[in-house]
């Protein structure tokens, strides 16, 4: 071995699962969040990508138009240089890398070369993906093993399996990459005596929203997935075991099976929204369109803050602008009871739920949650020389301010009313970094794909990060009348949800997805 004292870095081999996110293990996570590189292969589910860190090095050594996937040589030397290079680096494959997944391969060249490693184990689609259609590979009445077998085979080559052995292990088979060899594999087992009738089954894309299941007996098997054009990723199953996923299957019982979701919220902001939605059955990808930055503290922020007795009004229109707020308060070594004479408005549920967690109660809050009803029910409440607190983003929207001002100038015609409302810059909203997730190419091989949106703002930033991508294929769910106008303008076709609430959205998810909104 040659050692390397200067080397810093070092790799994870990392097993992503079948396909689902949530798969993933818990010590995965951890490390993928950490990661300054990710090098993933094509079997990383696009729900898998789309959590990837937004400000990690994004590598994809599978499959790409026109060429082959990256020689393996290539793959272990790029590991190698990145973690030379002193970074952390993830190495991500589907399943779990030490099954068929060449896991022990790509350490070599790290243990030659003294690079640390750790290998966190995942979960393999062997068993997932017959569980996710309720496929148990063991059952006391059944089946009392299960045998875990690659169909791959080197081009121009037959298949080497021993048929004659696995006809008589009596147990479960699980096939894994074996679709192009599945006529074969059916044919080599009956000769070697299974019985035709044996109970067998396609299991294609498990865990994910395009999960189909075939289920019949194995001499029919390959005639059926070719009729029905399954291909890969499939898991192939042969045992008495399958016949229990007709009764057993229990994932298309779930409202949203089969649904696909596109989630634009910031990262800190869409976990309600996209657990909501996996609890009912659909896949989730999130795209954060946007992200938030905090401004450094300007001598307006410091007066505003210095002079809070002056405010009749803190008007807050999202959970961030609170959470500056406050953390704006405590740099100037003030608390809430700096608040005690004003009265406090907000827009949203969220951002009433952000105030409670302070411990305060919102004095206005409309029930259309949008800056114009604000206004409307505000400017009813305003008095001749009330002033008014606005803590929001730099670029909020104008109209707040102006009707504010325009109500304030109507009470006291002769007044200077200019100053009367006060905008307190505390954050930027920008496009959140490009993920790895191809949108284009998603939203062309998933037709039906549901984008959901809460502000104008995520529609502009997911169509700068969606490069390449119709929009006239995206089915836009908005979150409000202004958000459905700016996606409308794109071209996307948009609905509204009823009012401006998670659950409001939920509940057009399950709407436009079930056909009850054209």
């Amino acid at each position: 071995m040659t050692a390397s004292a200067h080397i810093t870095g070092k790799v994870w081999l990392v097993g992503a699962g079948p396909g689902d996110a949530g798969l993933l293990t818990v010590k995965g996570k951890a490390v993928l969040d950490a990661a300054q590189v990710v090098v993933y292969d094509a079997l990383v589910s696009p729900e898998l990508l789309s959590q990837l860190p937004s400000g990690a090095e994004k590598i994809n050594v599978g499959k790409r138009a026109g060429r082959h996937t990256m020689p393996q040589e290539e793959i272990s030397r790029l590991l190698l240089n990145k973690a030379q290079e002193g970074k952390r680096v993830v190495r991500l494959k589907g399943g779990d890398p030490f099954l068929f997944g060449r896991g022990g391969e790509e350490l070599a060249l790290l243990t030659q070369h003294g690079v640390p490693y750790e290998v966190v184990p995942g979960v393999t689609s062997a068993l997932a993906v017959p569980a996710y259609c309720g496929i148990p590979v063991t059952h006391r009445d059944y089946s009392s093993s299960v045998h875990i077998i690659t169909g791959h085979k080197k081009e121009g080559q037959p298949l080497a399996l021993p048929y004659q052995a696995l006809a008589q292990t009596g147990g479960t088979l699980v096939f894994l990459m074996s679709m192009t060899a599945l006529p074969e594999i059916c044919t080599g087992l009956i000769k070697a005596g299974m019985d035709p009738a044996t109970p067998a089954a396609v299991l294609e894309k498990g865990t994910t929203a395009d999960q189909q299941a075939l289920v019949c007996d194995l001499a029919n098997l390959p005639p059926l997935a070719a009729e029905r054009q399954m291909g890969a990723p499939a898991v192939i199953v042969v045992g008495q075991v399958c016949a229990l996923g007709q009764t057993l299957a229990w994932r298309e019982k779930l409202p949203l099976f089969g649904c696909r979701a596109v989630i634009t919220r910031p990262e800190d902001s869409a976990g309600t929204l996209c657990e909501r939605l996996r609890q009912l059955g659909a896949e989730v990808l999130q795209a954060p369109a946007i992200c938030t930055q905090a401004l450094a503290e300007s001598p307006a922020q410091k007066a505003a803050i210095d002079q809070l007795e002056c405010f009749h009004w803190l008007v807050f229109t999202s959970p961030k602008g609170v959470d500056l707020f406050f953390g704006a308060l405590l740099e100037h070594k003030k608390d809430s009871r700096a608040l005690a004479h004003a009265r406090i408005a907000a827009v949203g549920r969220a951002t009433e739920a952000r105030l409670r967690e302070k411990g305060l109660l919102a004095d206005l809050a409309p029930q259309t949650h949008d800056g114009e009803h604000l206004a409307q029910e505000l400017s009813a409440q305003l008095r001749p020389g009330d002033r008014v607190l606005l803590p929001r983003a730099r670029a909020g929207s104008p109209q707040l301010p102006r009707l504010l001002r325009e109500r304030l100038q109507a009470l006291s015609p002769l007044a200077d009313v200019s100053c009367q409302v006060q905008e307190l810059p505390l954050y930027d909203t920008v496009n959140a970094p490009p993920g790895a997730v191809d949108w284009a190419k998603l939203f062309e091989d998933h037709p039906g794909t549901l984008a959901v949106f809460a502000s104008a703002s995520a529609v502009r930033g997911f169509a700068q990060a969606a490069q390449g991508l119709a929009f006239d294929q995206v089915i836009a769910l908005c979150i409000g009348q202004q958000t459905a106008r700016q996606a409308t303008a794109l071209g996307m076709r948009a609905h509204v949800a009823q009012e401006a609430t998670i659950d409001a959205l939920v509940d057009l998810v399950c709407k436009v997805y079930k056909g009850e909104v054209q």
